[in-house]
């Protein structure tokens, strides 16, 4: 697959144009950042693991029906995509209480929620990606009703799936991001998009609670490598 023009440069990652209309390459780099790019640095060799991780999961979550935007992995740090319009709603799913839910309901971390928490965040860094409603999304354009609907219901779809992926592996999936898109190629079907990867999710350790996700780098625990080739090892195991 031939490269074409840059079309896209975001904090983790540069999407390519291809010589097929309707692909492109996805290419992971090491730079890191958080708190909307307010925080920046380098995680070495972060692009190289979270292309091995987010190719795994993608093509698992797909497996079980939810259709996504990968086509294959071509290299290290490059993966094949379906050319996605790509909806500005993020949805984030919470199974523990951490990060910014603590910090905006005013209570410590670590406890399990009675029922998975959905938020919408408005895709907007200069933002600082706030927390929208469904209402929100319907009145400035974003989605559609059914759209968020068809999203809602693959999220939980992929929570079920992740969840026991990553129990079986002694981990807890604190909580994630998604991305969804609509697919011209396949007359506006809506795809999961972007990646999963320790970038988006909060992987915890069972019964330590040691963080192996992108919390080393915002909270300057150290062993983030570490923390992001263990992820890979459990998952590509």
């Amino acid at each position: 697959m031939e490269h074409g023009k840059q079309v896209y440069e975001g904090k983790a990652k540069i999407i390519y144009e291809t010589d097929n209309p309707d692909y492109y390459i996805q290419f992971f780099k090491d730079d890191a950042s958080a708190f909307n790019a307010k925080k920046l640095g380098t995680i070495e060799s972060k692009g190289v693991f979270n292309n091995s991780i987010s190719s795994r999961l993608l093509q698992e979550v797909e497996r079980q029906g939810v259709p996504t935007h990968f086509v294959e992995k071509l290299s290290e740090r490059e993966m094949l995509v379906k050319k996605l319009d790509i909806i500005l709603v993020e949805v984030v799913l919470r199974n523990i209480i951490a990060g910014s839910l603590a910090k905006r309901m005013g209570v410590e971390e670590g406890a399990r929620l009675p029922n998975t928490i959905v938020d919408l965040h408005l895709k907007n860094d200069e933002l600082d990606d706030p927390l929208i409603n469904e209402d929100t999304a319907v009145a400035f354009g974003l989605a559609t009703r059914e759209e968020l609907a068809q999203m809602r219901e693959y999220a939980f779809k992929v929570n079920d799936i992740l969840t026991s992926f990553f129990s079986e592996r002694n981990i807890d999936l604190v909580d994630f991001k998604l991305e969804f898109g609509r697919c011209a190629a396949e007359g506006g079907k809506l795809l999961l998009g972007d990646e999963i990867t320790p970038d988006g999710c909060r992987f915890w350790e069972k019964g330590t609670g040691r963080k192996l996700d992108k919390d080393r780098f915002r909270r300057d625990l150290g062993q983030v490598e570490d923390a992001y080739a263990e992820v890979e090892k459990l998952v590509i195991e």
